[in-house]
């Protein structure tokens, strides 16, 4: 049974950003900040999903994760599926997923020696609030101009295609072996909101992804209101605007909890709060947020709970 804050640990990357803000007031000594990675403090045992916010000034390589399958194969122990949520995007900003055609092994290799592969991958343009979802195996980006919030499943293997020149190693072979050389499915529309992106809303709670390897939720709690979060499973919440104190923690943006197996209450500030949860599971848990009310009878002496769906 745990309740605890989240350690924020800063990673310089080639493609990152100098300014943080409103998520952190850091500055780094190596320069442009890449991730904010999210841990558990003074705990040696993995968990097994990782929280992640992103910060692009310069595309990212394109790349690939291996599936649980294929990561097996290779002698690790999980592969990678992620799912993206938009915070800010500068107009334009763009991911990429799929290929524009499916490619045989042999011209997957050709298009990465002549880095054609630039060329295949197809761009789709993204704006705060949209969710995107990269099953492993799926060969994509993340262009310039865009904070994210990921969560995935805890690995940190990747397989790079093409990397803009940084001369940073190309894994041309493991990525062979473990992409989707194609488009990504055959009925996805991005613009559309046909499987992969959708529009969060400002619902109390509501459902962003739900797959074989994690649930992720967004929530949206009202000023002077009190709930519960209910965390029977591997749990990371993260502030995306205003405040609130969860347990014993007093939160604002950019500021993470991990929970498991345990409850605790959770207080909004002035504003509200609007936040993301992520938890381990193929199921959403209908009692994840429980909202408590003061009962209509003042002599009652109890709360009542409502759940929110």
């Amino acid at each position: 049974m745990v309740v605890e804050r989240a350690g924020a640990h800063l990673l310089p990357k080639p493609w990152g950003a100098l300014d943080l803000r409103p998520w952190s007031d850091a500055r780094h000594d190596d320069g442009a900040i890449g991730e904010i990675r999210y841990d558990r403090p003074n705990v040696a045992a993995e968990s097994s999903l990782l929280l992640k916010l992103l910060f692009t000034n310069q595309p990212l390589s394109i790349q690939v994760h291996p599936d649980d399958a294929v990561a097996h194969e290779m002698g690790l122990p999980r592969g990678k599926t992620e799912a993206w949520y938009i915070l800010g995007a500068a107009p334009g900003a763009q991911v990429a997923l799929g290929l524009d055609r499916r490619l045989t092994p042999q011209q997957l290799r050709e298009a990465v020696d002549d880095v054609s592969i630039s060329d295949r991958v197809r761009w789709r343009t993204v704006a705060p609030d949209d969710i995107v979802v990269v099953p492993a195996g799926t060969i994509h980006a993340i262009g310039a101009g865009l904070v994210i919030a990921e969560i995935q499943q805890r690995s940190d293997t990747t397989f790079r295609l093409f990397d803009y020149g940084r001369e940073r190693e190309l894994h041309a072979d493991q990525a062979i072996a473990a992409a989707d050389a194609g488009p990504f499915g055959p009925e996805v529309d991005i613009e559309a909101g046909l499987g992969v992106l959708a529009k969060a809303t400002a619902d109390a709670r509501a459902l962003l992804v739900a797959n074989a390897h994690f649930v992720f939720e967004r929530f949206d709690l009202a000023a002077n209101s009190v709930w519960r979060l209910n965390a029977e499973r591997e749990t990371w919440l993260l502030v995306v605007s205003g405040s609130a104190r969860v347990g014993p923690f007093d939160l604002a943006a950019g500021d993470a909890i991990f929970a498991q197996a345990d409850r605790t209450e959770i207080h909004p500030g002035p504003t509200g709060v609007v936040g993301l949860v992520a938890y381990a599971g193929a199921s959403p848990l209908p009692h994840l947020l429980q909202r408590s009310v003061q009962p209509s009878l003042p002599d009652t002496g109890r709360r009542q709970e409502e759940t929110t769906k």
